[in-house]
């Protein structure tokens, strides 16, 4: 973990999407934050440990949403699986699949593995997955205060992690979309998903992959209802339900396209329902 010193910041960006309208100063107090997002490797001692099971491996009971297809009562969760040719970016997201058997474990359903995944972050999170961890290891979920002022790292004002720039002088600082998003995936086979933790610059604070590789629980219910029905659906499989508690998810994944979702910076904010887990979806900690 790192040490973020108390401080005020101004939080919150002008320049992109609605819900991270309006700037504001916000103070908070020093905290320890992980370095890196948890890993799987990390995870699977959780689950050594504890014998948790993940809301991704127990079937979801069909009294609980109306109208459900009695076949996906079965254990799963949502998996990004690209279409081989161009598609229409606006409307439904034909890129997010339900996958029976995926999970943290299995994170492009039965067949897959985490076996050369030791040190990419753990994925297909629920939010009670997260917190669950955190109590295990002494830790909480970060607010979102908290999160987006470790992210800008003594930044003040820049719209990314790392300065003004996208990409300083061409070069690529996070785990995002190479190519044209949804369907042609130009990184090296190594990075079409999540990479390696510690795999790019860290920043001001000495912390990592805060921006892209996987979406970030924090500790904050998401409750600005109109802006994220306007949102667009890049960042999970189905429609924001205004009955689901949301939380709110920072950082943005290895899926954000410039073309599509511009949510690789520390104000960018995504409504993820608590009990949707997605093959993005991950988590770090905090100790105050």
């Amino acid at each position: 973990m790192k040490r973020v010193p108390a401080g005020k910041f101004a939080m919150g960006s002008n320049d992109f999407y609605l819900d991270e309208r309006p700037v504001r100063q916000v103070e908070v107090d020093s905290f320890w934050i992980d370095e890196t997002p948890v890993t799987n490797a990390q995870f699977a001692r959780f689950v050594k440990a504890t014998g948790h099971v993940t809301f991704a491996e127990i079937p979801p009971d069909p009294t609980d949403y109306p109208g459900m297809d009695p076949a996906l009562a079965a254990p799963g969760s949502i998996v990004f699986v690209p279409p081989t040719h161009p598609v229409e970016l606006e409307g439904d997201p034909v890129w997010w699949q339900f996958v029976l058997g995926a999970d943290w474990r299995h994170p492009l359903g039965p067949g897959s593995s985490i076996e050369q995944l030791a040190r990419h972050p753990v994925v297909h999170i629920a939010h009670s997955d997260a917190t669950a961890y955190a109590a295990w290891a002494g830790k909480s979920l970060p607010t979102e205060a908290e999160w987006e002022y470790a992210a800008r790292g003594g930044l003040e004002g820049a719209p990314y992690a790392w300065g003004d720039d996208f990409m300083p002088e061409g070069r690529r600082m996070a785990q995002t979309w190479v190519g044209i998003f949804p369907w042609h995936n130009a990184a090296p086979p190594h990075r079409t998903r999540t990479a390696q933790v510690r795999s790019y610059p860290a920043n001001g604070y000495g912390l990592y992959d805060l921006i892209g590789n996987v979406w970030e629980w924090t500790a904050d219910r998401y409750t600005d209802a109109d802006e994220s029905a306007k949102a667009p659906r890049c960042c999970g499989g189905s429609a924001v339900d205004p009955v689901t508690d949301r939380y709110v998810a920072k950082g943005g994944s290895h899926l954000c396209a410039p073309e599509y979702c511009q949510r690789y910076r520390p104000a960018a904010r995504w409504p993820q329902p608590k009990d949707t887990t997605a093959s993005h979806m991950g988590f770090r900690c905090v100790m105050r």
